[in-house]
């Protein structure tokens, strides 16, 4: 027991050192068991790792750019970095890998997180409140762990694997580059034909300069005329270009204008790291569990169980059908005593009810048979 309530202990202290040092990653988490604290800092996962990234970088910032460069999916050399700090500060072995990974004992983890929490500097005093200081310090904190992110994302994003995608996102269409081709062969007609004109208009013996001077400029200054048709030619050949190009209207008005214009794609990759990241943590806390387990042996005798269905589903109905002659049976008999209660008229001309007039018919006939069988 005292060995369990000191691990308890040491787990308080390093969560609460946490909190007082304002690390963006246990903001929000409101752990208040012991046991749920040392299982966030003690079981392996992703979430335990960006902690001690940004314990390790607390310590030397110079390592904020380090682990930038690596991607999340390089585990083993971002625990490499972690443990040539820890040696490098006297607080673990060159080789103590288990101990950053999570698989060794929590008392020996604890120990550890204390003793690489004791390295960081505590936040530098100011002028403002202290619930001011801690605010501000860890929404820097916040937004420095969330450039962080961002900064991997990106550099994910445009590596190799990814590079085909993004250049068929900003390449043009077909059509665009039919129209390119074609306003550069309109532009290359009229300088040819401009060029030709040139030529003849030019007495012979001044052929080699005026040949010298169209090569270096397509125009030649004498020929304002031809400049300008070549400079309207080019401009309505821009202007044909530029309506093809929806993604270059940037100040075009309208609901799907500027749609992959640069602060859009920045502001939809930054989201789309954000829900990445969060899913990638709730995956990983919570369903990944769930995910790898095999999936239920179905049984053989499924055809029992539809035959049981089947059967139930038949008294279901037969249980129906008796309901619905009881229900019958029922309005057949409240009938049958409404039509005896109700007061008629009869051939008599007198207001009577039907088991009356039975009767009186009834009397009448022994009447009549008791006065001839006399």
């Amino acid at each position: 027991m005292a060995g369990i309530s000191k691990e308890h202990q040491l787990s308080r202290d390093v969560y609460n050192t946490l909190q007082r040092l304002n690390c963006p990653l246990v903001e929000g988490l409101y752990l208040r068991e012991a046991e749920s604290m040392q299982e966030l800092l003690c079981t392996p996962s992703v979430h335990r790792t960006d902690i001690l990234k940004w314990t390790c970088v607390s310590i030397c910032p110079s390592l904020r750019m380090k682990f930038s460069t690596l991607k999340s999916a390089e585990m083993d050399k971002i625990n490499q970095e972690i443990v040539c700090l820890g040696y490098e500060m006297m607080i673990c072995k060159a080789d103590d890998l288990e101990l950053v990974k999570g698989y060794v004992t929590p008392l020996q983890q604890l120990l550890f997180w204390g003793e690489l929490l004791s390295l960081i500097p505590p936040p530098p005093p100011t002028e403002k409140s202290e619930n001011n200081t801690s605010s501000s310090s860890g929404k820097e904190l916040c937004a420095g762990a969330a450039m962080g992110m961002n900064a991997e994302f990106l550099r994910e994003l445009i590596s190799q694997e990814h590079l085909s995608d993004l250049h068929q996102l900003l390449t043009p269409t077909s059509k665009c580059l039919k129209r390119t081709q074609c306003a550069q062969n309109n532009t290359a007609a009229v300088r040819s034909q401009n060029m030709q004109r040139h030529r003849t208009t030019k007495p012979k013996g001044s052929f080699n300069k005026s040949h010298q001077s169209s090569t270096q400029t397509p125009l030649c200054d004498d020929d304002p005329a031809d400049a300008t048709a070549l400079l309207h030619a080019t401009q309505s050949a821009i202007e044909k270009l530029h309506k093809e190009c929806e993604f270059m209207q940037a100040n075009a008005s309208g609901p799907g204008a500027a749609v992959l214009s640069p602060c859009a794609l920045r502001v939809a990759i930054s989201d789309l790291s954000q829900l990445m990241s969060a899913f990638r943590q709730v995956y990983n806390t919570d369903f990944k569990g769930y995910c790898q387990r095999s999936p239920p042996a179905l049984s053989p005798n499924a055809h029992i169980f539809q035959n049981v269905h089947q059967l139930l589903h038949t008294c279901n109905m037969e249980l129906q059908a008796l309901q619905q002659l009881s229900d019958t049976s029922t309005s057949l008999t409240e009938a049958v005593k409404h039509v005896q209660a109700d007061r008629r008229y009869w051939a008599s001309g007198e207001k009577h009810t039907l088991p009356y007039c039975l009767e009186e018919l009834i009397n009448r006939y022994t009447a009549f048979l008791s006065l001839h069988q006399s």
